[in-house]
């Protein structure tokens, strides 16, 4: 299609999109909650607090819809017959760091040939625009064998400290009584030295008002446990800060380029807006490699002396990793809290060696904003599809699958907000509940959670007071809570039947942005 048009393009992709959509709808549901009106726009259904589905089209590289960019390859390295290959690799990765960037700040690749690359250290990209690449995730491609007894992260990107920092003296209350958690706009005291495209931090305060209210003050001890092993949650320790960008300013009123996924009330603290200013290295990536553990064979249930984390992106803003399957480590990728706008995409993580309990064998979290994991797999993992503390959103887990799980996919503590599981299939469990004293007292696990089109063999959707949860268009078998049976259940429709459209993910992307944007990040046009 080089010879056609941008017009040309986008006509081709938008009647694409259009025909599949028509096949699509012909034969699923429709929700109530998100549908496509006679226009063929969204329409979503509001709560009387004016509270609907949020908006997730934002989550992944570049803000969503940005195809993964391809670096050129700055050095090229084969790995060495005998030796570790650490500090060679280390090295080609910090000299490429030492580059110019370009005019999009990519500064170049490290291109490991085929073969296998022994590592006993840690990988760091420290700087942006550096991308650590193989030549496949196959056994006959690039494999790198993380060797010795020591629990660590083989590839860290971004493992730097970075405090966020406000600017003195320019925090503003959030002026709306009530700010729904799907909202894109509201009224501040002041904009003042505020601009179209500034980044700032959206706080929403917990309050002790607030945390009985949805009964986190009051967590039962664990059956069994020491006197005090459960903690009460605090009001200084469950703030939210959501990192948005500015797009339009009318008089008092901020329009941002994301929701605020969870709702701003006056009663419980409000909001307030401040400039932030976030260190983090852009533009990097990790892709086509075989990541493998070593481990004691015979011990893949109780060996936990070896590298544990296949990746880590810490740090990091646009940033990527794809086609890269994790084996035997414990946990696979992960997004820490200081990531945003990455995307995880067609990864594998594979056999994990640990025992099978509470903190390993999580695959795929996502702890930051902004974050997209799409196509991925995990066999014999605990938590597949998985967020942390206070995970702030919006994040998705798009078109994924779990065989073999040992635990549930979903929120897994305190309180996560904005989640989307969009098209995720996991043989065991999918649950948004209240986890009371799970672990040293998770309570709620999550909040604005969508199961959208999801499948498993037990579902689990509770609703915590203040907030909601949705699944819509699952299928499995629903089931009460396991430590809060009696909690009131989340918005559950068309149970056993998908809705139209198949992806919520890919319908929002377009409509912001147009077919091309669905094209750009979808392996194939099937929505």
């Amino acid at each position: 299609m080089s010879h056609l048009s941008n017009s040309a393009r986008w006509l081709s992709a938008l009647l694409a999109v259009m025909v599949i959509a028509r096949s699509d709808a012909a034969g699923a549901a429709a929700s109530s909650w998100v549908n496509p009106g006679a226009d063929g726009r969204l329409l979503y259904q509001a709560d009387p607090l004016g509270n609907t589905i949020p908006d997730f089209s934002r989550a992944g590289y570049g803000g969503g819809g940005v195809a993964l960019p391809e670096v050129p390859v700055a050095t090229t390295l084969a790995p060495t017959a005998t030796g570790d290959d650490g500090a060679r690799i280390q090295a080609a990765l910090d000299e490429v760091g030492k580059r110019p960037p370009d005019a999009r700040g990519f500064r170049g690749a490290v291109l490991l040939q085929r073969g296998t690359y022994r590592v006993e250290g840690i990988l760091e990209i420290r700087a942006g625009g550096v991308v650590l690449r193989g030549a496949g995730n196959g056994t006959d491609g690039t494999v790198i064998l993380a060797t010795g007894k020591t629990q660590r992260a083989l590839i860290e990107v971004g493992a730097m400290p970075a405090p966020r920092r406000t600017i003195r003296g320019n925090r503003r209350k959030v002026t709306d009584a009530y700010v729904p958690w799907s909202a894109k706009s509201f009224s501040v005291e002041s904009t003042d030295g505020l601009a179209v495209g500034d980044r700032i931090v959206v706080q929403r305060p917990a309050t002790g008002a607030w945390i009985h209210v949805i009964g986190m003050d009051r967590i039962p001890e664990r059956p069994g446990g020491k006197a005090g092993e459960t903690k009460q949650w605090t009001a200084s320790g469950h703030t939210l800060e959501f990192e948005r960008t500015i797009l339009a300013i009318a008089g008092q009123r901020l329009t941002l380029d994301a929701p605020v996924m969870n709702a701003l009330d006056a009663k419980f603290g409000g909001g307030s807006v401040a400039l932030s200013i976030f260190a983090r290295i852009a533009e990097c990536g990790v892709e086509n490699l075989r990541l493998v553990s070593e481990y004691v064979k015979g011990k893949e249930t109780s060996d936990e002396a070896h590298a544990w984390i296949g990746i880590n992106l810490g740090a990091v803003e646009n940033a990527w990793v794809r086609r890269v399957t994790v084996m035997h480590f414990s946990h696979g990728v992960q997004a820490s809290a200081p990531s945003i706008f990455t995307t995880t995409q067609d990864c594998e993580h594979l056999d994990p060696v640990s025992e099978i309990d509470g903190g390993r064998r999580y695959s795929f979290s996502l702890n930051g904003q902004y974050g997209l994991v799409q196509r991925c797999r995990s066999r014999d993992s605990r938590h597949t599809f998985v967020t942390g503390s206070k995970a702030a959103g919006p994040n998705v887990f798009r078109d994924g699958s779990a065989v073999r799980s040992h635990a549930d996919s979903g929120p897994h503590h305190r309180w996560a907000v904005g989640t989307l599981y969009d098209n995720i299939s996991d043989d065991n469990e999918l649950c948004v509940q209240n986890r009371l004293w799970a672990g040293s007292g998770h309570g709620w696990a999550g909040a604005q959670q969508v199961l959208w089109n999801c499948t498993a063999k037990k579902l689990i959707l509770q609703q915590p007071p203040t907030a909601q949860n949705y699944a819509i268009g699952c299928v499995g078998t629903f089931a009460r809570g396991q430590w809060a049976p009696n909690a009131p259940s989340g918005v559950i429709e068309s149970t056993g039947k998908p809705v139209a459209p198949r992806s919520l993910y890919l319908a929002q992307l377009t409509e912001r942005l147009g077919p091309a944007a669905a094209t750009a990040i979808a392996a194939v046009i099937h929505e």
